[in-house]
């Protein structure tokens, strides 16, 4: 029940699958989703859209530009902004199609796309329900919550040295999103990262690489979604919040949701940034299924 698909993203073309719910007859309540940072459409996403449409929910599911199967330049480059407005072309590319119901769609996002979500749902009212996951809130209090002011200051001396960079006409350089340190645990949220992302490794059907543009350090410091929290009402929002996340710091998330206004559900589930997709996946997805079921009218 899976279709490849594509559309366009202000002249960006922009690549998934499509999910049709099985046994079912058009046009279907539909769910948009896409992956947190640098991660793939490939790496779980699949595993949502199939537990989604098992309970009579079409998908979409795509990769962000510059990732993946989907075009845009620089490759590697994540651009929060471009991210959240492609949440909007792809509800206009939902909207098209004879098998969608334009008045029942909602979007998912999780880590960086978990905080864009609030914002586009803020900003187009198409969206008539949102699922957001540990969720990114702030891009310049998620780095002052996970480093150290030594690390802060290295981090900007090397955008300053990469806008000089691009100035000069040099090519964007490129950094590792992570590392496995072996000095320290296993669950360590460097050490989780790096299994969560080589974990995919020896699949065959897509490929991971573990870089991306010093540039994009310089825009996620242009991400704010706790200003747009409390403009996400009336539309029903649901937040998945891990319980000790040191990645996307529980307590930005439980501000962003205090902020918001009903109806909203927050949802907490013990231990780190990746529980939700790992060891809590059925619980994650089946919250998160409800909450679209309900609020987009699936009998």
């Amino acid at each position: 029940m899976r279709e490849d698909v594509e559309f366009d993203a202000n002249e960006t073309r922009l690549r998934g699958w499509f999910y049709a719910p099985p046994e079912r007859s058009g046009p279907y309540a539909t769910v948009i989703l896409a992956h947190g940072f640098s991660a793939l459409k490939e790496m779980g996403l699949d595993r949502y859209a199939e537990r989604f449409s098992q309970a009579g929910l079409a998908c979409l599911v795509y990769d962000n530009r510059n990732l993946g199967a989907s075009d845009g330049e620089p490759r590697g480059e994540i651009d929060p902004v471009a991210q959240m407005r492609d949440y909007r072309h792809a509800v206009t590319y939902a909207s098209t199609r004879a098998d969608v119901d334009p008045e029942r769609i909602g979007i998912w996002g999780t880590s960086y796309t978990g905080g864009l979500v609030l914002i586009a749902s803020a900003t187009d009212r198409r969206v008539r329900c949102v699922v957001s996951q540990v969720p990114y809130i702030h891009g310049i209090e998620t780095s002052r919550r996970t480093n150290t002011p030594e690390a802060i200051q290295e981090r900007l001396n090397l955008i300053d040295a990469e806008r000089e960079s691009l100035l000069a006409g040099n090519p964007p350089q490129r950094i590792p999103i992570c590392a496995y340190d072996p000095t320290q645990a296993d669950s360590t949220p460097g050490n989780r990262t790096y299994a969560f992302f080589h974990a995919f490794d020896n699949n065959s059907d897509f490929h991971w690489p573990n870089e991306f543009t010093v540039r994009s350090l310089e825009l996620r410091l242009e991400y704010d979604a706790l200003s747009f929290a409390q403009l996400v009402s009336p539309t029903p929002l649901l937040m998945i919040v891990a319980g000790d996340d040191e990645i996307t710091p529980t307590d930005l998330a439980v501000s962003a949701y205090d902020r918001a206004l009903e109806p909203k559900n927050l949802h907490v589930i013990p231990g780190d940034h990746y529980r939700p997709y790992l060891e809590a996946f059925d619980e994650s997805s089946r919250i998160a299924c409800d909450w679209f079921v309900t609020h987009l009218g699936v009998t």
